[in-house]
C-alpha cells in the first residue's frame, strides 16, 4: 500500500470546485492507501493571518472536509503545527537548499510580483517546509495541482539530495498522484474555465454559503445576449453555466434548457433559477453537515488529537533515523 499526503490550505472555505475535484478524490483514496492528510496552518503564516483568523479557519477547513466525507478513522487528518517533526526536517533541509534555485521557483517570483512589502523568509523557503511535509511520511504519491508542481519537483530533489549526501536510500522520491479522468473541473460563475477562490468570491459557490447567496451568486453569473442562430457555439460563460448544470441538475433538466438553447428560445432567467434550486438541494446535506459538525467541539477535539498522535508516531520514527542518519548522537 502506497503512502500518499496532501496538504490542505487553512484558508478559506471550500467550494464545489473543491468538492468535485480534490474531495471525492481524497475520500476515495482514503480506502485504497496509506493517507496523511494535513492543515497547512504553518504555511498561512507567510501571509501574516491574526491569531483569531488563524483558529477559525483550521477549524473550518476541518469541519469542511470531515463534513465532505474525510474519514479520521480511515486516513490520517492533522493540524500541522501539531506535529513539531516537521519543523525539524524544514530546518534540516534547509541546510542543503540553496538561495539561487529557491529564488527560481515560479511561485516565489510571483508572490515577490504580488506582495512586494512582504517577501519574507517564509515565502523563499516555502518549497522546502513543503518537501518536509511529504517526505516526512516517506510519501510516494502527492495530489497536486498545475501549480503545485514545480514544488513537488523540488522535493524530489531534496530528498536525492539528502540521499546523495549522506549515501543512503533513506527517502523515496515522491510523484504527483494523477487522478485522470476522475478529476471532474467546474467552472466559476465569472465567466473563467475554473472555479476558485480569487479575489472575486462571486465566482465560486462555498459548500456552507446559505440559499440566498447561493441564488444570489447565480442570478449574477456572467450570461450574453442569447444565441442568435440555431445551434451555435455556446460562448465559455454560457458554457460554464450548462457544465454546472451537468453535475447538479437531471438529465431531463440539463436536456431541456440545452434544448431551448440550440433553438433559440431559452430564457437565461429561468435557467439561473433552475440552477440555483439545484445546487441548493446538491449542497443541502453537506450545508446541515458542516453546522453539525462546527457545534460539537468535543468531536473536533477527538479527531484533531486521534490525527496528531498519528502522524507524530510515523513523524518521530523518520526524525530519529533522519539524526542517526547526519550523524547526531547522544553522550
Amino acid at each position: 500500500m502506497e503512502t500518499v499526503v496532501s496538504g490542505i490550505r487553512s484558508t478559506g472555505n471550500l467550494h464545489l470546485g473543491n468538492y468535485f475535484g480534490a474531495i471525492r478524490n481524497f475520500i476515495k483514496m482514503q480506502y485504497e492507501h496509506n493517507c496523511y492528510f494535513f492543515i497547512a496552518d504553518y504555511h498561512s503564516l507567510t501571509t501574516h493571518p491574526t491569531p483569531k483568523d488563524l483558529h477559525n479557519n483550521v477549524k473550518q477547513v476541518m469541519v469542511e472536509y470531515l463534513a465532505a466525507g474525510l474519514d479520521p478513522e480511515a486516513a490520517t487528518l492533522y493540524i500541522q503545527s501539531d506535529v513539531s517533526q516537521v519543523c525539524e526536517l524544514y530546518l534540516l533541509l534547509n541546510m542543503n537548499a540553496y538561495k539561487g534555485e529557491l529564488e527560481r521557483c515560479t511561485s516565489f517570483k510571483e508572490k515577490v510580483h504580488k506582495q512586494p512589502d512582504n517577501i519574507n523568509a517564509g515565502l523563499l523557503t516555502y518549497p522546502v517546509l513543503m518537501a518536509a511535509d511529504i517526505i516526512i511520511h516517506k510519501a510516494t504519491k502527492v495530489p497536486v495541482g498545475k501549480d503545485q508542481e514545480q514544488h513537488l519537483e523540488m522535493a524530489r530533489t531534496f530528498a536525492n539530495r539528502f540521499n546523495r549526501l549522506y549515501k543512503t536510500n533513506y527517502f523515496p522520491q515522491p510523484y504527483a498522484f494523477n487522478f485522470s479522468e476522475d478529476l471532474i473541473k467546474i467552472p466559476g460563475l465569472d465567466g473563467s474555465t475554473k472555479m476558485g477562490k480569487s479575489e472575486n468570491e462571486g465566482n465560486a459557490i462555498f459548500l456552507a454559503d446559505d440559499p440566498k447567496i447561493i441564488k444570489k451568486k447565480i442570478m449574477r453569473a456572467v450570461t450574453d445576449s442569447g444565441p442568435t442562430k440555431h445551434n451555435q457555439e455556446k460562448p465559455q460563460e454560457i458554457e460554464n453555466l450548462f457544465n454546472l448544470m451537468k453535475v447538479v441538475s437531471e438529465n431531463e433538466t440539463y436536456n431541456y434548457f440545452n434544448e431551448a438553447y440550440n433553438n433559440c428560445s431559452i430564457r437565461y432567467g429561468d435557467m439561473k433559477k433552475q440552477l440555483a434550486e439545484d445546487v441548493i438541494m446538491f449542497t443541502a446535506p453537506l450545508r446541515e453537515k458542516i453546522l453539525e459538525i462546527s457545534n460539537d467541539n468535543e468531536y473536533l477535539r477527538k479527531v484533531a488529537a486521534m490525527g496528531k498522535e498519528k502522524a507524530m508516531e510515523n513523524a518521530s520514527k523518520t526524525i530519529k533515523e533522519v539524526r542517526k542518519i547526519i550523524g547526531f548522537k547522544s553522550f
